[in-house]
């Protein structure tokens, strides 16, 4: 895995959902070497630990990140004004395994969505199953829709889409894809790869973590997995975010 530290220009800023903010940062070397699903690692002004944060997307010489705000360290990086320099450690952990030829189901959870655009648009084919809280906290719907031939959408309140949980429409179409997808809190992914087994389909997952270092080299982010028929922990920021979803013991 080749990562490094990189200082990357801040050039587009935008809050796209209340508290949900869309980074458009310039590093040439950064952006080749970055696989979908991977993250970064960015150093915050005045905080010790540096804040994980998914790439969304390559593109335009750019590579998005998109974040919510969850705590102190997010806000003060929400602050960060177009023109700024972001120290960058990246790209980390292993990403989403696309396939020619298959038909993916890509399914998000809340601000699980970002880290599967850049993963859609690498399939042939890709259907995109998207959940989040409310109408309000939806994001990204616009691109998933250009990269996919179909946008699944569903909110808890029923404020916009279907009223219910990803899991109802990906049963419902799972028989239509070869794989799936997919990046949100571990009671969904626990659910879709239920789905996922019931039906004999492979199914990446990706595991929502605390991280520390995101080299591996603290155990903040361990999990339980059971790899090789050998039951252990895994570093979800070296050995994930992307997992096979029966590697993991839920």
């Amino acid at each position: 895995m080749k990562y490094d530290t990189a200082l990357c220009r801040l050039v587009e800023k935008k809050e796209i959902a209340k508290g949900f903010f869309d980074f458009r940062v310039q590093n040439t070397d950064l952006m080749n070497n970055a696989l979908p699903g991977q993250f970064v690692h960015i150093l915050v002004p005045g905080k010790t630990l540096r804040r994980p944060i998914s790439i969304c997307d390559v593109e335009n010489g750019c590579m998005r990140l998109v974040f919510e705000i969850r705590g102190e360290g997010t806000d003060i990086l929400s602050q960060m004004k177009v023109g700024d320099d972001l120290d960058i450690l990246g790209p980390l952990g292993t990403g989403f395994k696309i396939e020619k030829g298959k038909k993916y189901a890509f399914v998000g959870g809340g601000i699980g969505t970002p880290p599967l655009l850049y993963a859609a648009k690498q399939a042939d084919t890709a259907i995109a199953v998207l959940g989040f809280r409310s109408s309000d906290a939806i994001i990204l719907k616009e691109d998933f829709e250009k990269a996919c031939s179909k946008v699944y959408l569903t909110t808890d309140d029923g404020s916009a889409g279907h009223h219910g949980f990803v899991t109802d429409p990906l049963s419902e179409i799972i028989g239509e894809v070869d794989e799936v997808c997919a990046c949100g809190p571990t009671p969904m992914l626990k659910a879709i790869a239920l789905i996922a087994q019931k039906n004999a389909k492979p199914c990446q997952i990706s595991m929502e973590e605390r991280m520390g270092c995101g080299v591996g080299a603290c155990l903040v982010c361990a999990c339980k997995t059971k790899i090789n028929n050998v039951e252990g922990y895994s570093h979800v920021c070296k050995a994930g975010p992307v997992f096979r979803a029966e590697e993991v013991v839920f």
